[in-house]
C-alpha cells in the first residue's frame, strides 16, 4: 500500500540511542563551524496535518528569503526507498534514509522540514541521535491529532480502505503508531488553527537556531 503523509524548549538527546542502517553509503560531510540549518521532523498519524503545517511554514519563510526545503514522505519515498515495503524494518529504513538526507541538507545551512509519519520510536530516536552525533540541530514535533479526527478527514481515503479490508498495514488501524514521549512541541490541529500551529513551529525553530526567524 502507499502510506499517506499522520512552550518550545531547547532540544536535548539523552542516553544511548539505537542505530539503524539507512542502507545508503556516502562520504562523511563535516558540519560547518557555524551551523545555520536545522531539521524539524513532524510525526503523527496519517491526515494529522503534518504536511499542511510544514508547507505553510515553508511558504512563509521562502517569501522572507529563508533557505528552506520540505522532505515530504509521499514525495521522497519513491526515490529513496523504491522497492521497500511496509514491514517494520522497511519503514524504519525509509525513515533513517530520509533522516540522513535531512541531516545533510541541514548541515549545509538549509532549514529542513520533514512531515513523515515515522510510526516507530526506534527509528525516530536513531535519526535524532545521528543529528546529535554530527552537531546538527534537530527537533521533533508531534502532531497529536486523534485517530477519530484523522479518520474523519481521511484525505486520501486510505482509512476507509483499511476498514473495508482492502489494504493492510495502515498506521493507526492495523499497524501501531508509537506516540513520542519527549517531542519538543505537541500540536493538535483539531484544536489549534493552522496560523497558530505555524507560529508555534516558527518559535521552536528560532529557539533551535538561536536566532529570530523573519
Amino acid at each position: 500500500m502507499t502510506q499517506p503523509s499522520p512552550s518550545p524548549t531547547q532540544p536535548t538527546v539523552a542516553g544511548a540511542e539505537p542505530v539503524l542502517s539507512t542502507g545508503l553509503s556516502g562520504p562523511s560531510n563535516p558540519v560547518p563551524a557555524e551551523v545555520t540549518g536545522a531539521t524539524v521532523w513532524f510525526t503523527g498519524l496519517p491526515s494529522a496535518g503534518k504536511s499542511t503545517i510544514a508547507h505553510a511554514l515553508a511558504d512563509q519563510l521562502r517569501d522572507a528569503g529563508v533557505d528552506v526545503h520540505v522532505l515530504d514522505g509521499d514525495d521522497v519515498r519513491p526515490y529513496l526507498s523504491k522497492g521497500l515495503g511496509f514491514s517494520r524494518e522497511d519503514r524504519n529504513t525509509n525513515v533513517t534514509r530520509i533522516g540522513y538526507v535531512a541531516r545533510l541538507l541541514s548541515s549545509h545551512g538549509v532549514l529542513t522540514l520533514v512531515p513523515v509519519i515515522a510510526p516507530y520510536a526506534e527509528a525516530r530516536a536513531a535519526v535524532r541521535a545521528d543529528h546529535a552525533e554530527h552537531g546538527v540541530p534537530f527537533a521533533e514535533i508531534f502532531v497529536s491529532t486523534s485517530l477519530e479526527v484523522t479518520e474523519q478527514r481521511d484525505v486520501k481515503g486510505l482509512y476507509a480502505k483499511a476498514r473495508r479490508g482492502e489494504i493492510t498495514g495502515m498506521t493507526g488501524i492495523d499497524d501501531p503508531y508509537e506516540e513520542p514521549t519527549s517531542a519538543e512541541l505537541v500540536v493538535d490541529t483539531s484544536e489549534v488553527p493552522l496560523k497558530q500551529s505555524v507560529e508555534q513551529t516558527k518559535a521552536l525553530v528560532s529557539t533551535l537556531l538561536g536566532r529570530q526567524l523573519p
